[in-house]
Formats: C-alpha cells, sequence, structure tokens
C-alpha cells in the first residue's frame, strides 16, 4: 500500500467486488488515530471496463469496513436458543474447534455427513477462489451445496451441454449491439449478471444513439424496462413458451442461419414444432404478432443479442429457457458475431487452464429426494430435508462460507429450524446474521478492503476484455485473518486429524501439491494463471492499478469451444427432454382460485441478503413493499398501504402492499433478501427488518430440471391481514 504522511489523505485505486461489475474506484484514504480509513469513494474514469462508474454498493463499502457489528475475532456460542450468548476466543482454539468438529464427524459417520454451502461472496473474493474450494474438494462430501442452485444453475448447465463447459457462456456484445431482447433480467439495477457490465445505463445510452433498441419481456415493468424501447409484460413462468415459439418461427419462416460448426438444427426443428405464436400467446400474455415479429427482427439484424438472467433462471423451466436463449442466437447467426453474443478472452483463463470443472451431470443424487448432482454440487433446495431425515449420510456438520441460506434459499423459516438439529455448525463470516447465528463458532475473514483481489469469474463474463489486479486497500489488522489464511489452516487442521491410512501414492502426490497451493498467497497463483495465457503479466497489471485495456470482443469460434469435437451441439438432451414436463404444466396451468403469482424483485442499493446494515444503503422511501397491481388489490378488499397476509403451501408473511400498474395482473412481487431480524445498525434495520424474507415462502419442491429453485411464479394467496398480524 502506499504511504504517505500521517495527517494527509491520499488517493489510491481500489476495486469493488461486491457484485458482478467489478468497477475500478479512486478510494480517499485517510490516517486516524486506529490506522487509516476509506473516507471517499469515486469511480474511477481511467477504468477500462467501468470507466468511471460506481453505485450506491461502492460507495457504501467503507460501512463493512467500519460497521460495529461486524465481527473482529473468532467467537464461540455458549448456550442455546433465547439463552445463546457470544463469546471471543483465540484464533487457535476457533479453528481445532472447527476442524475438529470437521475431521470427529466424518470418522465416527464418514465423509458425506459433512454439508458445505458456499454463498454468492465466494466467487468475488480471490482468496475462496484460491483456497476456500481446495477445503471443499479436501473435505470430498457429496453435500456440498451454493447459491448458483437458486441464481443461475440452467445457464452453467446449457453451457455445458452446447460449449463444453459451464462457465464458457457467451455474452452480449454490448458495446456493438443493436438490438438487445432482454428476458427477465435487470441490468439497470444489476449493471449484468453473467454479463459482466459496469455502467449499463451508459451503455444503453450509447446504443440507443448508434440507432439501436432494446426489448424487454418481464412480468413487472422493471428499471430496465421503464427505459427500454419497447416492454411486453410476461406472465411468470411462461418465458419458455415465448422462447421456443420465436424459434419455431426461424426455422419455419427460413430464417436459420447458424454457423458451420454448430449441429442439432434438425433435432431443434422437431423439438419445438408444438410451440406457435398462437399458443405462447394463450399462456403467456405476449401477443403472438409480437412474438412473430421480435424472431425476424433478430434474424434481420447483424448484431443482435438476447440476453436472460434471473427472471428466466429461477423458474420450474429456466433450463428451457437458457437453451431456447443459446438457440435464437446461433441460429440467428448473431453468436460470436461483432455485436451479437461472444466470448470474453480473460487473462487468466480458468475455463482453458481447467481451474473449473467442465461440468457434469447426476454423477451421484441426493439421499432423501434423489436430486441429480450438476458439477459437484446438489441442490440447495435439499439442504434442510438432508439434515432433518435419519440414516447414514444425514448431514450432521454443516460449513458455510458468506453465505445466509436462511434468508436466501427456499423455506427459509424451515430451514433455520432444521440447522437447530444439527451437531455442529462452524461459519466463516464476517456478521453473525439469521443463518450464522446458528452456527458453534464463527471464523471472520478481513474485508474487501484489507486483501488483494483479482476478478478469476467476471472478467470471464465480461462485456470487454480487461485485466485488474488490486492490492489491499488497508493493511490487515492485528490479529486478523485473511479467508485465504482461514481456508488453509482449518484444511491443515481437519486433514491432521483425519487417517491417513489408504492414500496410496497418486493420493499422496496430490496433497503435497494442495498443501503447496493452500501455502501460496492468492496474487502468486494469479501470477501463475496469467503466465499461462500470456495476454499480460503481475507485473504489467501492478504498474496500471486503473486495469489493462486488452481490446473489444473478437470472434474466437470454434477453437475456444470446450466439446470433445470442437462443435457447439444445440440440441441439448436436459433441455429437449423436460420439454414434455412443459406441456404437462401447459395443460394443467390454470391458476387456482383467487390464487396470484409471487416474484421477486432487486434494488441497486441491494445487495443481496446482506449490507442492509447501511443506513446510507437502506435510506429513502421504503423498498420491502408487496407489489401488487390495483385490481388484485380491489378484488381482496385491500387497499394500498394496508397490511396483508401472503400465503403460500409452505409459510405465511403479513406485510404492507403497494398498489400498482408496475406489475402486471395476477402478479406480486417482494424484494428478495429481507427480513433481517438479527443484524443491522438500527438506523438501518427500521428499513430491513419492517419487510419480511420472501423465502419464507419460496417452495423447496418447486424445481427445474437442473434442479435450481423455482422462486419465480409461486403460487399464493393474499388477503387482510389478522389482527393479530396487525
Amino acid at each position: 500500500m502506499a504511504t504517505a504522511a500521517p495527517s494527509e489523505p491520499l488517493t489510491v485505486l481500489g476495486v469493488c467486488n461486491l457484485c458482478e461489475a467489478i468497477c475500478g474506484l479512486r478510494l480517499t484514504v485517510t490516517p486516524g488515530p486506529d490506522g487509516p480509513q476509506v473516507t471517499g469513494v469515486r469511480g474511477n474514469p481511467d477504468d477500462p471496463l467501468s470507466r468511471g462508474h460506481v453505485c450506491p454498493k461502492g460507495v457504501a463499502l467503507p460501512d463493512v469496513q467500519a460497521d460495529p457489528e461486524r465481527l473482529r475475532r473468532p467467537v464461540r456460542r455458549v448456550g442455546r436458543g433465547a439463552d445463546a450468548r457470544w463469546e471471543e476466543i483465540t484464533w487457535d482454539e476457533a479453528l481445532d474447534l472447527a476442524a475438529e468438529a470437521l475431521a470427529g464427524t466424518i470418522r465416527e459417520h464418514g465423509r458425506d455427513a459433512v454439508g458445505v454451502y458456499l454463498g454468492n461472496p465466494n466467487v468475488h473474493s480471490l482468496g475462496s477462489m484460491t483456497h476456500g474450494l481446495r477445503l471443499v474438494r479436501t473435505l470430498r462430501t457429496v453435500n456440498t451445496y451454493s447459491a448458483t442452485s437458486v441464481d443461475q444453475l440452467p445457464a452453467q448447465l446449457v453451457a455445458w451441454q452446447l460449449y463444453g463447459h459451464q462457465l464458457l457462456i457467451p455474452v452480449p456484445d454490448l458495446d456493438r449491439t443493436r438490438l438487445l431482447l432482454v428476458v427477465g433480467a435487470n441490468p439497470m439495477a444489476s449493471n449484468g449478471s453473467l454479463m459482466t457490465a459496469p455502467d449499463f445505463p451508459g451503455r444503453l445510452r450509447e446504443l440507443q444513439a448508434r440507432g439501436g433498441r432494446m426489448v424487454v419481456l418481464d412480468p413487472r415493468r422493471t428499471e430496465t424496462a421503464r427505459v427500454a424501447d419497447e416492454h411486453h409484460f410476461v406472465r411468470p413462468g411462461t418465458d419458455a413458451v415465448v422462447l421456443l415459439a420465436m424459434v419455431r418461427t426461424l426455422l419455419d419462416e427460413g430464417l436459420a442461419r447458424p454457423a458451420a460448426y454448430v449441429d442439432g438444427v434438425e433435432e431443434v426443428r422437431a423439438a419445438v414444432a408444438a410451440y406457435t405464436p398462437e399458443l405462447a400467446e394463450r399462456h403467456s400474455g405476449v401477443p403472438a404478432d409480437v412474438v412473430r415479429r421480435l424472431a425476424r427482427e433478430l434474424a434481420a439484424t447483424d448484431g443482435a443479442a438476447v440476453y436472460g438472467r434471473i427472471g428466466v433462471s429461477t423458474q420450474g423451466f429456466g433450463t428451457v429457457c437458457q437453451w431456447a436463449i443459446q438457440c435464437l442466437n446461433a441460429l440467428t447467426g448473431n453468436l460470436d458475431r461483432e455485436g451479437g453474443t461472444m466470448l470474453p478472452e480473460p487473462a487468466a483463463d480458468i475455463v482453458g487452464q481447467g481451474f473449473v470443472g467442465r461440468g457434469h451431470l447426476g454423477a451421484w443424487r441426493s439421499r432423501v429426494r434423489g436430486l441429480p448432482e450438476f458439477g459437484g454440487e446438489l441442490p440447495v433446495s435439499a439442504l434442510r430435508e438432508e439434515i432433518e431425515t435419519p440414516g447414514e449420510g444425514r448431514v450432521r456438520t454443516l460449513l458455510t462460507v458468506a453465505g445466509n441460506p436462511v434468508l436466501s434459499t427456499p423455506d427459509g423459516a424451515g430451514l433455520a429450524r432444521a440447522l437447530e438439529d444439527l451437531d455442529f455448525m462452524v461459519a466463516v463470516d464476517p456478521y453473525l446474521n439469521e443463518t450464522t447465528r446458528h452456527a458453534d463458532v464463527v471464523l471472520p475473514p478481513t474485508t474487501a478492503l484489507e486483501r488483494d483481489h483479482y476478478d478469476l469469474v467476471f472478467h470471464g463474463l465480461a462485456v470487454r476484455n480487461t485485466a485488474r489486479f488490486t492490492p489491499a486497500v488497508l493493511p490487515k489488522p492485528e490479529g486478523a485473518r485473511h479467508d485465504w489464511e482461514i481456508f488453509r489452516d482449518l484444511t491443515l487442521r481437519t486433514v491432521d486429524r483425519l487417517p491417513r491410512v489408504g492414500r496410496g501414492l497418486k493420493g499422496r502426490l496430490g496433497w503435497l501439491v494442495d498443501v503447496a497451493a493452500l501455502s501460496t498467497e492468492p496474487r502468486h497463483l494469479v501470477a501463475l494463471l496469467l503466465r499461462r495465457t500470456g495476454r499480460t503479466t503481475m507485473r504489467a497489471l501492478l504498474r496500471s492499478p486503473e486495469g489493462v485495456d486488452l481490446g473489444p470482443l473478437r470472434p474466437t469460434l470454434p477453437s475456444r469451444l470446450q466439446t470433445r469435437d470442437k462443435r457447439v451441439h444445440l440440441a441439448s438432451p436436459v433441455a429437449i427432454g423436460d420439454l414434455g414436463r412443459l406441456q404437462d404444466h401447459l395443460a394443467a396451468a390454470a391458476p387456482a382460485d383467487g390464487e396470484l403469482l409471487l416474484i421477486g424483485r432487486r434494488h441497486r442499493s441491494d445487495n443481496n441478503s446482506w449490507m442492509h446494515g447501511s443506513a446510507r444503503l437502506t435510506r429513502g422511501r421504503p423498498r420491502h413493499h408487496l407489489l401488487v397491481h390495483p385490481d388484485d388489490l380491489a378484488a381482496r378488499g385491500l387497499a394500498d398501504g394496508d397490511r396483508a397476509s401472503v400465503t403460500s403451501r409452505v409459510g405465511s408473511v403479513t406485510t404492507e402492499v403497494r398498489a400498482t400498474d408496475e406489475v402486471m395482473p395476477g402478479v406480486v412481487s417482494l424484494p428478495h433478501g429481507y427480513g433481517h431480524r438479527h443484524h443491522g445498525s438500527p438506523q438501518a434495520r427500521a428499513s430491513a427488518v419492517e419487510g419480511v424474507s420472501v423465502n419464507d415462502l419460496t417452495d423447496p419442491e418447486l424445481l427445474d430440471v437442473s434442479g435450481n429453485a423455482a422462486l419465480s411464479g409461486v403460487p399464493v394467496l393474499v388477503g387482510p391481514a389478522s389482527p393479530e398480524a396487525s
């Protein structure tokens, strides 16, 4: 870190790694009696990817650093229930306690009795990527879960089947796109997701200034829909029918022009034959002539891209949706074309270098429901039952890393009850929250401002090729540990407590490699990855902390494909195999009497299920209300501002309603990540606690074929709250 006279503030270049936009920052660092503090945050105009953009979450980074409720030392829970209290312990005590619990469970009950849950922030932390994954691999349990299966699993499964790798996901070449069709995504709030597009608002203005257009299909008039050239409401859970009807239109009208390396077109033609635009209109509400016109416009535009994200992934037919999106891009000839969808070329190529596996499906299945794994992880919707159901392989000890599944996964209230049945729980997390409060020991890492960062994942999903290494902005406090140091020590201490008989020469050599990697700082592992591609070096990145521009996206297919034959296999067996279930669903799709469909929503000042302790992010108009169309409110005897009960198969909550035509009739919306009861500053907690957790209503039995949770389109009943609840 650069130094200055004790009384002089200085400017340091940093990064926001809170979301996928990975914006570059200019930070004002001011010395103080308790050490240097970040006192100002601005976007860095010299960053070649983010170009000066910063959102409210980035500005709030210092709030995490200064948060008095953030844990600075390991803590152990003493007692249970209402009598539980927390006491600080030393790192040696905490790591030994955690390692003995993990190893003891394995010795007595086998490896599968240990469960692991990895939250979303893991992929935003260099240390978690380089060292946390090795800890998980060392535990070798089938009971590994992550936020992937409440977020993006369908997109990864489709990428694996079509392109040969779960992270080989084409992104819109946004800086040259002329027609962008957005389905179930809100990049004005997210700045892209599985499409790293910082300053999406600015990029959209540029798209429209060059004569381009953006069209949005969504059951809510989102921030993105409001600025679109065209928006159409679509009934939740029916996006697949609309997309399949567009694919059929291309094929029926002779508009398809796939590249020579694309196979399976005739199989796709046969698979989509039943999905007419009229069928799509009947089920989705999108007019048949709009479906046909959009398909024709995609085919007629050189530089068109279809992009779908959370809304199409987190529904019952997410895999079909993501497959149909890839079909549209490939069949219109816009796959691997400037302005279409392309594959970034990251300087640290975790796909090409095999840092992350290609993916596999059904190598094992969950013990209770028989749900298939994908890429080594089971669907998190199965976690509760794997804890509660007796028998061999029951999860007895759970390790959570940077996650709050009680707020972010289906039937969170039920999961919270199940966590009390564990023999032991370990959490690597800087906060006591709705999940970690059930832990027996919590190991808090340093914050993002105190550790080095290189984004191993999102440079590979960015709309421009860049690379950036950011040294720690603030020094590591005395007695603190980085996450990679926690993973290193926990792995080594756990293995030391396990028998080593039968490992064999290959196993011993593999373990020596793991030990060497665990003992290496993340920045040195990044340097090795950079050296393998040769596109830049760590030395060059240290000389250019604002980032190195490696140029616009460029055609790379078929050479970048990870399929064995270097061809795109468009006829996904999993997606096509799920069309029969889709037909059955459509045949029985009539809602029950009075039933509404629940969807989530996000705000640019929200960060999933955390950072609601920041006063600056929770100020302003409350965001926790249930959005309801005025006609639906009137039909239930409710008025704007009333308190209402919302009930699903698994639970019921009470919250205020807001009348708005922002949602289509028959649809209601609650934000994701609210419902905090156990942390947050008093001034910030007022907003966050007023809200309820939407995942007290979502149903773990509603799943996509991939195992992804169907959080969108959940049937609910809405009515006046009881006097007791009010």
